[in-house]
């Protein structure tokens, strides 16, 4: 999990304790138990009931892809640049050396040029691979989606479950107050998890999707140039077309590894 997650999660929780606290309330008046027990068991387990087990087990693969690949385009570029040069002053051949320092889409798609394979092969190969990366991401999308869905009607019912056992103790009216508040604080526990952890990791997986996406596009592109011979200066104009204008002029240099 990144810094920017943690950051934010604090920020928005410490808000809205801030908030309440500034109103008069009382912090320990905030917290229940039993509320956090239905609230975060009730969305799990209706997760669990949406998904088969395989997609839910996929989902720290996907957590681990928080880490994100912003800025990684330019390092991509550079290092694809780089072993261009190593191939025009070396030959094709001279990449197995390079194969240890690569991730592992890229050692693959490597790999495959070393081999002689066909432009089109690879292509396909590597679009094939770069999906079945992404649906890894999707699927984890899909999942904190769907608990952020299920976690304010979970709250509902938390709420209601406690204003049935309020009502059904109407012999002691000083503890209406207090039990009321209690009840609520469900609907509190459900709306909140929903917009502070579970529709927020999703939209954030969605993103390193789309990152992760550019990113092995690039990879790609630049893998089939490097087997046609091209030049790696024009290797360069050709991928840095794919980065948003701020990233262009960071385009340069070397690095060691991807």
């Amino acid at each position: 999990m990144t810094i920017s997650i943690l950051v934010g999660i604090v920020i928005a929780i410490g808000s809205l304790i801030a908030a309440f606290i500034m109103e008069g309330g009382s912090l320990h008046s905030l917290f229940s138990a039993t509320s956090l027990i239905l609230i975060f068991g009730g969305t799990i387990g209706a997760v669990f009931v949406s998904f088969p087990l395989s997609d839910i087990i996929s989902v720290p693969r996907a957590l681990i892809k928080l880490k994100g690949q912003n800025g990684n385009e330019v390092y991509m570029i550079n290092y694809l640049v780089e072993l261009a040069n190593k191939v025009r002053k070396e030959g094709l051949l001279s990449l197995e050396k390079e194969l240890n320092n690569m991730d592992v889409f890229l050692r693959k798609g490597i790999q495959l040029v070393i081999d002689g394979g066909d432009s089109d092969f690879i292509r396909s190969v590597m679009e094939t691979e770069l999906y079945s990366m992404r649906e890894t991401i999707n699927i984890g999308h899909k999942v904190f989606e769907a608990a952020g869905g299920y976690a304010p009607t979970m709250g509902i019912i938390g709420t209601v479950m406690g204003l049935v056992h309020v009502l059904g103790n109407l012999k002691n009216p000083e503890m209406l107050g207090p039990s009321i508040a209690m009840a609520f604080l469900a609907t509190l526990y459900g709306i909140g998890s929903a917009n502070i952890i579970w529709l927020p990791m999703a939209e954030k997986l969605k993103t390193v999707s789309k990152q992760e996406q550019l990113l092995y596009e690039i990879a790609i592109e630049g893998m089939l140039l490097i087997q046609n011979g091209i030049n790696p200066t024009l290797i360069q104009e050709r991928l840095v077309a794919f980065l948003q204008p701020n990233q262009k002029y960071t385009v340069g240099g070397t690095i060691n590894a991807v």
